[in-house]
């Protein structure tokens, strides 16, 4: 027997993770693209003992908040998928988002959740988009009809199709020139007939492309990775790319031979420009290389930052961890309200990058270390470094270890301001942590306008205090 329909389900709310909800016959029921307030035939695919899942057949009636995307790829792009609705809606169930996983996940009652800090830009907010080269092109119906002049890309993946790339006309999310680079290099590369990837019989040349432009400089960096190192069409299109656009100050390579796109463990070569860009929060100067992490929404970073900051309440006395420092930025916008800053990252080149960092703002109280979280934070570690006063952690969206958690509460310190991109598992942590810290407060920002992501910022203080 094949899965029901379900027939005028109305949209009431959405979930976590961007989907819609309706109920029908008392279960949820999951559905992609829909806003609250809509009517629709929903084809079900997934029928579980507590919930549905299934796709939109037919609109019965559009919601009163439904609004024109603007995007000519939405539905087809796995990008910006709350187009439809207003951006105060957005942050509005942003807010609940964040409540609510406390509130189901970490079973942690009512939190203080203050009101979300939207983004100024909510078009064009992005520092870094990564695109893919593919020569399997997702077709629309009517060119499927046709036959197409290439079936070559230059864009990103389809959800759901891992070898599919959908070739992009015009992106919203990151400023000029990102758009006419990933056009001009399209072109110039299939004028010469170099060959795109293909992810399934891994052969073809061309595999990805990084744009990372710098708000406060205007520097861009391009970053365009091989399969193979090829010089014939290496050094036919990098001298296009580069007379083309002047304002490119960091023109560099990579090539990748394996079988995923990861490229932290590769060597970047650089063919033109200075092989990095800078960046500045505040009075403070970042050192951007080609592999750094950095928030990709740079005004809202600095606002996130400053949360974290007054969440911290430094008197220039305290000793301060700072977990999972990634290039240091957090460390270094709190080394001068504090005696000493403490970061731990897995990552060496990241650890670099903060060091380096620091040097050039010649802030002298930081030290950072490179290894496992677990393998670190050690009570030799603490002796070593001092007893922290505050801890302040951004792990990864998979959340911290049961085995860190523990070491945090062993290590005594007072106060605790988690950032995370993830309220789920961030609810979920602190559920481990509260016979120990109670939240005071929570402070949502919207990094990714038009997407169900948000970055929460939670201060937790200790249960009992020293005797």
């Amino acid at each position: 027997m094949g899965h029901p329909v379900c027939h005028n389900l109305e949209i009431i709310d959405v979930a976590a993770e961007g989907n819609a909800i309706g109920r029908h016959e008392g279960k949820v029921v999951f559905v992609g693209s829909a806003v609250p307030g809509d009517v629709v035939n929903v084809q079900i695919t997934r029928n579980r003992a507590g919930y549905m899942e299934g796709y939109i057949t037919e609109f019965i009636a559009l919601s009163p908040h439904r609004i024109q995307p603007f995007c000519s790829h939405f539905g087809i792009c796995g990008g910006c998928k709350w187009q439809p609705l207003p951006y105060a809606m957005q942050l509005a169930l942003k807010q609940k988002q964040v409540a609510d996983q406390f509130a189901r996940i970490g079973r942690l009652g009512d939190v203080d959740v203050l009101p979300i800090i939207a983004s100024d830009d909510t078009l064009y907010y992005r520092n870094k988009l990564e695109f893919t080269f593919s020569n399997k092109r997702w077709l629309t119906r009517n060119e499927m009809e046709q036959t197409p002049a290439t079936f070559d890309a230059l864009g990103f993946h389809v959800p759901g199709k891992f070898d599919k790339v959908l070739d992009i006309d015009k992106c919203f999310l990151q400023p000029h020139p990102s758009n006419d680079i990933r056009l001009a290099v399209r072109r110039h590369a299939l004028e010469l007939g170099i060959p795109f990837f293909d992810l399934r019989a891994q052969s073809g040349l061309l595999r990805t492309m990084i744009v990372r432009n710098s708000v406060s400089s205007g520097e861009v960096m391009v970053i365009v990775v091989f399969a193979y190192d090829d010089e014939n069409a290496r050094t036919a299109l990098l001298p296009r790319i580069a007379a083309a656009f002047p304002q490119i100050t960091s023109l560099c390579y990579i090539v990748n031979p394996k079988r995923n796109d990861a490229i932290h463990d590769l060597d970047v070569h650089l063919y033109a420009g200075r092989g990095y860009m800078e960046e500045t929060l505040e009075d403070l100067v970042f050192k951007i290389s080609p592999k750094s992490f950095f928030q990709t929404n740079t005004r809202q970073a600095l606002r996130l930052y400053q949360v974290v900051r007054d969440f911290a309440g430094l008197t220039g006395v305290e000793t301060v961890y700072d977990l999972y420092t990634g290039t240091g930025s957090i460390a270094l916008f709190l080394a001068r309200q504090a005696a000493q800053v403490i970061g731990i990252e897995m990552v060496d080149d990241a650890i670099a990058d903060a060091e380096e960092n620091a040097r050039r703002n010649r802030i002298t109280n930081t030290r950072f270390y490179a290894g496992d979280m677990r393998s670190v934070l050690k009570p030799d570690f603490f002796a070593a470094n001092g007893k922290p006063d505050v801890i302040v952690l951004d792990p990864p969206r998979a959340g911290i270890h049961p085995d860190v958690a523990e070491r945090i509460v062993n290590s005594g310190v007072h106060r605790l301001v988690y950032v995370s991109c993830n309220p789920a598992t961030q609810a979920r942590d602190m559920a481990l942590l509260s016979p120990y810290y109670r939240i005071v407060k929570a402070q949502p920002v919207d990094m990714f306008p038009h997407t169900h992501h948000v970055e929460n910022v939670l201060l937790a203080e200790k249960q009992t205090p020293d005797v």
